[in-house]
């Protein structure tokens, strides 16, 4: 069995190198088709596009939050993260019902429904129930139309006083 001098040598090596494994796979000049080395010069222009792509959504939302729905704090799972508490998916229909929201009015006015959740403890129930009453005080409610404004909705001065939530989350975790 015949082998070529450099698999002989890279099995002759003495110490502790790193073996001759050299990739000369990249093309820069594009000599053998397209150019094949990944480059990132479009980095500063997808950022801008992003950002702008940020400020259209945020413009045409107005004047929902940007993070979107309101979302009840949910305790992690596992032994590893359960000191952890986080974000969930939605709101139960009992803390619902302690914060006097309807099921059907609460996606809405942005808060998150889960009717699959249960509260196992009135600690959880307390706190997103009190966490639903105030969001409620502090939400604006514009009319469907303007001229017809309905039982519920905000006053005219709160309406003219209302900005957009730009955070990361409605209410974030304290």
């Amino acid at each position: 069995f015949f082998f070529s001098d450099a698999v002989v040598y890279a099995r002759k090596m003495k110490g502790n190198n790193q073996l001759p494994n050299a990739h000369f796979k990249k093309d820069w000049q594009g000599n053998a088709g397209p150019c094949r080395v990944r480059t990132w010069l479009n980095q500063a222009g997808r950022k801008k596009s992003r950002r702008n792509a940020r400020a259209t959504k945020a413009a045409k939302t107005f004047p929902r939050p940007v993070a979107g729905a309101l979302r009840p704090v949910v305790q992690s799972q596992t032994q590893r993260y359960n000191f952890k508490k986080r974000l969930g998916r939605g709101f139960t229909l009992d803390e619902l019902k302690a914060a006097g929201v309807s099921k059907k009015m609460a996606p809405t006015i942005g808060i998150c429904v889960d009717h699959r959740r249960r509260n196992r403890c009135e600690e959880s129930l307390a706190l997103n129930s009190q966490r639903l009453k105030d969001y409620m005080a502090k939400l604006v409610l514009f009319p469907r139309k303007n001229s017809k404004p309905k039982h519920g909705d905000s006053p005219a001065a709160d309406l003219a006083a209302a900005t957009q939530h730009k955070g990361a989350a409605v209410m974030p975790i304290e």
